[in-house]
């Protein structure tokens, strides 16, 4: 099947989600781009330059949060509510760092954007599951992501070019991402509009008062994840150590671009192939995820490019089928919290691996951030593989 088997009102309603996270990539993108060397333009050493990555782990356990509130209230209202503010928290954020003067008030801003994110992700994940049910999950969430991706790429050239034309202007490029955050809102308010009543918040199970069980493959398909984030460097070290070695800011921002191009060209045919395959179509993300940093490293440009290349298509395999696998693996009416206590795992995974890679590059450990993403990520693959076969047999975990 696909997207014609949907009707108009919900085709329109999906493609306006899509935008929201278009524009709202453009704002939160192109400020995570520089990130890393915008602290460390502010005095920031390496290892807290990498504490940005508990707003990460913030993140995701807000996910769970939304996903817990939503599976209690049960209200189209509350779903929607979450959304709303979690958008609005995310995106009010960027354009504050403008105004910044400390790398611990960056970092802190940092925090809030990334838990407005995490409250705002499950429950828009769902409402995405629910109107693209008949066209196939992986497609719907590969086109989502293809979109989202295209704002990717926007925010960090937008960036890039600011930082360029006006000599790295700090506030002149944050302050210019609030224009990109106010057509996210207006395009959500117009969603929100088309289709207020959300089926999956009727139907789900009030997870305070009863209990939810996950189940085996829910649970090894989590750790298998937390392994991919635990060896992959995030870009807050990527672009920290990037400004460390001597790489200029707009350049940094390039090389964020090229990683969203990447990962916005794969994630629709890996939707499509997940789809087709399943899980079997994430084998290939720690692989790529265990070339990053040993080419980062490298120092050679050209190196550095092709870093963001493995970069951005080991995110592009995740964005697009991490989330669809999760919609397939939990019944409807626990979905919300499903994604949400996979984004905390996922999440603590992020942060620790971050604070791993921080450390060792503070302390000249070069070659133990090569032999720690090579060592995570093989374990991942053993994992993966193992995942397989046990999600082979469908699942029914809400009781």
């Amino acid at each position: 099947m696909g997207f014609r088997v949907l009707g108009k009102e919900l085709f329109t309603v999906f493609i306006l989600l899509s935008l929201v996270s278009l524009f709202a990539d453009m704002t939160y993108e192109g400020a995570r781009s520089v990130f890393g060397s915008y602290v460390g333009l502010l005095g920031a050493t390496a290892f807290f330059a990498s504490l940005a990555s508990i707003g990460e782990f913030l993140g995701y356990v807000a996910r769970l949060l939304s996903g817990t509130l939503a599976g209690h209230w049960r209200s189209s209202k509350v779903y929607w509510s979450l959304v709303f503010a979690g958008y609005a928290l995310n995106l009010i954020a960027c354009p504050l760092l403008a105004l910044s003067g400390y790398w611990q008030l960056a970092i802190f801003l940092i925090f809030l954007e990334r838990i407005g994110k995490g409250l705002r992700t499950p429950v828009r994940d769902v409402i995405i599951a629910e109107v693209t049910e008949k066209a196939g999950k992986g497609k719907a969430f590969g086109l989502h992501e293809a979109l989202d991706q295209a704002g990717a790429v926007m925010g960090p050239l937008m960036v890039s070019v600011t930082l360029y034309v006006t000599s790295n202007s700090y506030f002149v490029t944050f302050s210019l991402l609030a224009l990109p955050a106010a057509i996210s809102i207006a395009l959500l308010l117009t969603a929100y509009s088309k289709y207020p009543k959300v089926r999956s918040a009727e139907a789900s199970v009030p997870i305070l008062k009863s209990r939810v069980v996950l189940g085996k493959a829910f649970w090894l398909y989590t750790a298998s994840m937390s392994l991919i984030a635990l060896g992959f460097m995030p870009w807050v070290n990527v672009s920290y150590y990037l400004r460390a070695e001597g790489f200029a800011d707009y350049v940094i921002a390039m090389m964020y671009l090229v990683a969203m191009l990447v990962d916005g060209f794969l994630a629709f045919p890996m939707g499509m192939i997940y789809d087709r395959v399943g899980l079997a179509s994430l084998v290939v993300a720690p692989v790529l995820s265990a070339l990053v940093v040993p080419t980062l490293v490298m120092g050679d440009l050209r190196l550095v490019l092709l870093s963001s290349v493995f970069w951005g298509a080991a995110m592009g395999i995740y964005e697009s089928t991490a989330r669809a696998a999760i919609a397939d693996i939990v019944p409807i009416e626990g979905r919300a919290y499903g994604y949400g206590m996979f984004g905390a795992f996922f999440g603590m995974a992020w942060m620790v691996g971050s604070m791993v890679y921080g450390y060792l590059y503070q302390h000249g450990l070069v070659t133990l951030m090569v032999l720690f993403a090579i060592a995570t990520e093989s374990v991942t693959i053993i994992g993966l593989l193992t995942s397989i076969k046990i999600m082979r047999t469908p699942q029914r975990s809400i009781t």
